[in-house]
């Protein structure tokens, strides 16, 4: 039988061929995406286990806040989930979002996700190419001195939120949920996967939470954002991909430019 081809070795660590994948996210609903396109592709196996469980922030908790979503002429989302759990906000607090408000997305998908939620035609939404370079471009191209909303989670979006303070620009953050580590460890078996993709700080704590004696070995690590990037090196991995960077705007693309490199 013939052997897997190795592929890179980084000091006494000889790293084999990708063939085992693990996505810290939710598997994608119905039958199309990126990720299945990018299996069947490479002859991957890729599963996903969500390391984190999302938490809803009660309507009580948020009025103490005293923030009013109608007061805010743009809102900023970072994902589908701040979008999902804002306008289950909206509904639970009976706020309606004006025609006028104008949305800022980090991505086109995102972008798209809000017409679950909105007239999407009747509003003015913007997006980036999953890059917070182009993301940024698009808020200067389209500001003119409104107040920002940002609908995160407990940790925050601090690259979103650092980027308008340099800017001067008025805004709040709307914590609208809470990103909790969830328990894993009965359902995955890290040591079986040649890559694990993290995408927040929180899927980075769980990883430890879970697998208290973790050693990353021969297994890469990717990471969606640039405070995923830190944390996983903060934590003493080696960061191995991550994602958006330039010509690689989402984490499949940054999966492929790995395969296709190394």
């Amino acid at each position: 039988m013939k052997q897997d081809v190795l592929v890179k070795p980084i000091g006494k660590i000889t790293l084999p061929k990708v063939k085992n994948v693990l996505i810290a996210q939710p598997r994608p609903e119905g039958l199309k995406s990126p990720y299945f396109d990018l299996a069947a592709k490479y002859k991957l196996k890729i599963d996903f286990f969500q390391f984190i469980q999302l938490e809803s922030v009660p309507s009580g908790t948020f009025r103490k806040s005293r923030i009013n979503p109608i007061s805010f002429a743009s809102v900023i989302f970072s994902s589908k989930s701040a979008a999902d759990h804002f306008f289950r906000m909206c509904d639970e607090l009976r706020v309606k979002m004006p025609e006028s408000t104008k949305y800022y997305c980090m991505t086109e998908s995102i972008a798209l996700y809000l017409q679950k939620y909105i007239l999407y035609r009747k509003r003015k939404v913007f997006f980036g190419d999953g890059t917070t370079k182009s993301f940024f471009a698009a808020i200067e191209k389209h500001h003119t001195g409104e107040s920002y909303l940002l609908p995160c989670s407990d940790n925050g979006s601090p690259e979103i939120s650092n980027y308008l303070k340099s800017k001067n620009y008025n805004y709040t953050e709307a914590v609208v949920y809470i990103a909790a580590i969830k328990d894993v460890k009965k359902e995955v078996k890290i040591n079986e996967y040649d890559m694990v993709v993290f995408f927040s700080p929180t899927g980075v704590n769980s990883l430890f939470h879970n697998f208290p004696k973790f050693k990353q070995g021969s297994i890469r690590v990717g990471a969606f954002g640039p405070a995923t990037s830190k944390a996983i090196v903060d934590a003493g991995l080696r960061l191995d991909l991550s994602a958006p960077a330039p010509g690689s705007p989402s984490m499949t693309m940054a999966i492929e430019q790995y395969l296709i490199n190394k």
